[in-house]
């Protein structure tokens, strides 16, 4: 374990942008790996195509999010427990948390497998599009565990300053996973399938390199065999930590899945515009969302060393940076957002363009007051207080999902009430969250 990925010490600001700038880049670039089912799809195959992959994609990240939920909290831990020196613990915590999480995956996926048929009927999904999406399902939760070993090993790294070695191995999978997608869709013409195995195959790879990479040269954060042993207080702070943080991730993507299903009650065009036009609003705004996580891992660390005086200057600066950058991003998918919807869908499909612009600038007039609540999340994980984060999480997307159906009920606003709902969650939670910050700030904190 390097010196240099230490955050407790050195300039806070140089220290935070290190980190940072190659977790924004490798999500950014994951959030490609999505995207280029979504593109390749969309072009090649139709507008049907696109709508089962997005909807299908909306299902798997609510699936996924129990075990990234719980690989983010175990993080945290990671990070306290770095920051504090305590290294023969952070071995012990790495065992108990890789055995927690397995067992989840593997029971998770095999529900979804059992219950695939039943899930998708929830769903409203129509009968045009339902042979495809559920071909695309049952390939992409074959997966699953590739997708839990990528989140595992990315959250150890990074919980110890590492952001470069995750960076690296998803722009190798990345490269891979758009090659395959062109040879499966386009040159083999296996539909969505074939955008389903592109998928399933770059992830196993970037689980295995991740793997390989731990075993040759950061050996020393593996257990060792007297370190598999489950440690009751250890397995309580993990416990305390990982399902809290889970059950946000999982609350957070609930959320969205009910407002897929709403959506797709609005039929194919409106499913295919919505599909493209979330996978747009998620690259936008993933670096906000990547700053978050950078940060929380650098107050992590630093409260573990108690280092309140870097936290405080951390909290200053990383605002400037999150409303600079979401104030830009805004101004750009605002007066872009045909130009955007043009690149997933064919401009013969008008009718999608236009719906999906019309999401788009709503949501992106309103970047800012998701970016805050990014750091709000991150904030309070790493001060030992994840149920302040779950609490903003269910008002956010408890005013999503519930303005999103009373609204969406009026034939005088219909979907625009779907698409108004988010930024209004945004900011009630937001506003909580402010008010939490004036009991839980560096002075609150280290009393």
């Amino acid at each position: 374990m390097s010196d240099s990925n230490d955050l407790t010490h050195g300039g806070v600001m140089r220290k935070m942008l290190l980190f940072a700038l190659p977790l924004m880049l490798g999500n950014i670039l994951q959030q490609c790996y999505n995207i280029a089912d979504t593109f390749i799809v969309g072009r090649f195959i139709g507008a049907g195509a696109l709508a089962a992959v997005g909807a299908a994609y909306a299902l798997m990240t609510f699936v996924n999010s129990v075990q990234f939920g719980l690989c983010m909290g175990s993080g945290v831990v990671f990070s306290m427990l770095f920051g504090g020196r305590r290294t023969d613990d952070l071995r012990k915590v790495v065992f108990i948390s890789f055995v927690i999480v397995a067992a989840v995956t593997v029971l998770i996926n095999v529900l979804l497998l059992v219950f695939i048929d039943p899930v998708m009927r929830l769903l409203n999904v129509p009968d045009e599009v339902y042979g495809m999406m559920r071909d695309y399902l049952w390939i992409v939760a074959w997966g699953m565990f590739f997708t839990f070993l990528y989140n595992y090993f990315c959250a150890l790294l990074r919980s110890v300053g590492d952001s470069v070695t995750p960076l690296l191995v998803i722009i190798f999978s990345t490269v891979m996973n758009i090659g395959l997608d062109l040879i499966f869709v386009c040159v083999f013409d296996w539909g969505v399938a074939g955008a389903a195995w592109a998928t399933v195959i770059s992830q196993a790879a970037s689980s295995l390199l991740l793997f390989l990479h731990l075993c040759f040269r950061e050996r020393g954060l593996l257990p060792r065999v007297h370190d598999m042993v489950f440690d009751r207080a250890l397995t309580r702070q993990i416990l305390s930590f990982s399902l809290l943080t889970c059950f946000q991730q999982s609350i957070m993507n609930f959320g969205i899945l009910l407002v897929q299903g709403l959506v797709n009650s609005f039929g194919v065009v409106v499913m295919a515009a919505f599909s493209a036009a979330v996978k747009i609003d998620t690259l936008a705004y993933v670096p906000a969302q990547d700053y978050g996580n950078a940060f929380s891992t650098f107050i992590a660390q630093n409260f573990g060393a108690k280092r309140f005086d870097r936290i405080a200057q951390g909290i200053k600066r990383s605002l400037l940076v999150v409303m600079a950058f979401c104030l830009t991003i805004s101004i750009l998918v605002f007066w872009g957002a045909e130009w955007l919807m043009s690149l997933f869908v064919p401009s013969t499909d008008v009718a999608v363009v236009q719906v999906g612009a019309q999401y788009l600038r709503i949501e992106g007039a309103f970047y800012v007051g998701i970016g805050l609540l990014f750091l709000f999340y991150g904030y309070y994980r790493a001060i030992a207080r994840p149920g302040f984060s779950v609490l903003l999480t269910v008002v956010s997307l408890g005013t999503r999902v519930g303005l999103a159906y009373a609204l969406a009920a009026l034939p005088s606003v219909g979907v625009l009430g779907i698409w108004w709902s988010v930024p209004v969650g945004w900011l009630l939670a937001d506003l909580l969250g402010f008010g939490f910050y004036r009991r839980l700030s560096p002075k609150g904190i280290r009393k």
